[in-house]
């Protein structure tokens, strides 16, 4: 079996946000294990009908990405106990269907992480999350999730996430998912040879 694409998408567009941070240190868990790629998509427009035929270049370019991804694994911050709107705007966008094509994240594993630097974590927005991407179809791995509170107590002292007190749980799910991921194309290829 080839190795497995994971596509990471972060839900702040602020270029060291500490869940852009989070993410980087699970690519670094991760390792050899699988392709692990973090989507740009600050230059995808605000959804609207009246550019989605034909759709902007951006948006065909987070589409392909997406398409690709065997596993999308979610990065969170959490404002106002839900996800960002960019966020938001990005799934809405992967959501549709491009042309006769169905929407590319129907049947996607996914996981969520989130940190902040407050005491409630990300569990609102993972939460609110988990009701969007299942109502798309996503397949959500809910188990391990991962919020981290606080996250001002796990950086260095240039602002740099360390996750001293974390590791573990961030280890733990990229195990987890990793685990999910690969059983779910191993399902797919032999559905496939049956055919």
């Amino acid at each position: 079996m080839s190795p497995i694409k994971i596509l990471a998408i972060v839900g702040s567009l602020r270029k060291d946000s500490y869940n852009r941070q989070l993410a980087m240190l699970a690519k670094e868990i991760v390792g050899d294990r699988a392709e692990f790629e973090i989507l740009e998509y600050s230059d995808v427009p605000l959804l609207n009908q009246d550019i989605e035929f034909p759709p902007p270049e951006p948006v065909k370019r987070v589409r392909e990405a997406a398409k690709a991804a065997d596993g999308i694994w979610f990065f969170t911050p959490e404002y106002n106990h839900f996800f960002p709107g960019v966020l938001k705007n990005l799934i809405d966008w992967l959501s549709l269907p491009a042309g006769k094509e169905r929407p590319v994240l129907i049947g996607k594993p996914a996981a969520i992480s989130g940190t902040t630097t407050g005491m409630h974590a990300t569990a609102c927005a993972q939460d609110a999350l988990v009701t969007l991407i299942s109502y798309i179809n996503m397949d959500v791995m809910n188990a391990p999730r991962l919020t981290i509170p606080y996250i001002l107590e796990q950086v260095d002292e240039g602002g740099r996430v360390t996750l001293t007190k974390s590791r573990k749980y961030l280890e733990r799910q990229a195990d987890a998912f990793l685990a999910f991921v690969r059983k779910r194309v191993e399902d797919a290829e032999r559905e496939a040879a049956k055919a």
